[in-house]
C-alpha cells in the first residue's frame, strides 16, 4: 500500500530533522553563547534533558540560531501534515469511517499548525506580557494536540491489530503505547506546576524530554511498519 510506504519514509525525517536542528543549536549556543546569545541564562553543566539548564526557546530564538531552527520546524510541520493525511488514508483502507479518524486528523494537523505559528514568531521580540503568554500557550497547544493525536492513533491501531498484523510489528506498537502513556502521565502531573517560577529547571527539562518523546514516536513509526507493506 502506497500510503504505508509514504508514512514510513516521512516518519524517519520527522524524527531526524528536529532532533539534529535543536541539538545543533544547543551545541552552538553552549559553546558560543557569550557571542551568539548574550544574556541567555545557561546552567553551568548544560544537559537540559536532565538538569533543565536552558529552555528550548532560549536556545534557538537568537540570531543566527533561529536560521537553523525555523526552516527545520517549517519542514517538520509540512511533513507532519503529510504524515497525518497518509495515516488517515491507511485507517480508511482497513476500516473506513473509524470512530477516531476525524479526531486523529484534526489533532494531528492542528499540532503541525501550532508548531508553524510558534516558529513564525520565534525570535521576534515584543516587550509585552500577552505576547509572551501567547507564545507559551501556542507551544503548549502543540504538545497537547500532538499527544492527543498520537494517543488516538495508538488506540486505533490496537483496535485494528488483527487487520494490520501482516503490516506492523506488534512489539513496536506496544512500545509506542507505553511511550505515549508515559508522556501523557508526566504531562498531567507537571501541568499544575507550570505557572510557578520555582520549578523553572524542572519545567525546562520536561520541555526537552517531552519534545524528544514526541519525535521518538515517529522514529518508532518507521520501525513499526514492515518493509513488505
Amino acid at each position: 500500500m502506497d500510503s504505508i510506504h509514504r508514512v514510513k519514509s516521512i516518519s524517519i525525517w520527522i524524527f531526524i530533522i528536529p532532533f539534529i536542528s535543536i541539538n545543533l543549536c544547543l551545541l552552538i549556543v553552549t559553546k558560543y553563547h557569550e557571542i551568539l546569545a548574550p544574556g541567555v541564562p545557561i546552567h553551568s553543566s548544560v544537559l537540559p534533558y536532565f538538569d533543565g539548564g536552558v529552555s528550548i526557546s532560549r536556545t534557538v530564538r537568537n540570531y543566527p540560531l533561529y536560521l537553523i531552527f525555523k526552516p527545520a520546524m517549517f519542514l517538520t510541520s509540512y511533513l507532519l501534515i503529510k504524515y497525518w493525511i497518509y495515516t488517515k488514508n491507511i485507517i480508511n483502507h482497513f476500516n473506513p469511517g473509524h470512530k477516531y479518524i476525524k479526531k486523529i486528523f484534526f489533532f494531528g494537523v492542528a499540532s503541525a499548525i501550532f508548531l508553524t505559528i510558534h516558529s513564525i514568531f520565534l525570535g521576534i521580540k515584543f516587550d509585552n506580557d500577552f505576547y509572551k503568554l501567547s507564545r507559551r500557550v501556542v507551544m503548549l497547544a502543540f504538545i497537547i494536540f500532538e499527544l492527543v493525536a498520537q494517543a488516538y492513533l495508538v488506540a486505533t491501531f490496537l483496535d485494528l491489530k488483527e487487520k494490520l498484523q501482516l503490516h506492523i510489528n506488534e512489539k513496536v506498537l506496544k512500545i509506542k503505547k507505553n511511550l505515549i502513556t508515559v508522556l501523557i502521565t508526566v504531562s498531567i502531573i507537571a501541568l499544575p506546576f507550570l505557572p510557578f517560577n520555582n520549578f523553572k529547571f524542572i519545567k525546562h527539562a520536561l520541555e526537552w524530554d517531552l519534545f524528544l518523546g514526541i519525535i521518538i514516536f515517529y522514529l518508532l513509526t518507521f520501525f513499526m511498519w514492515k518493509k513488505n507493506s
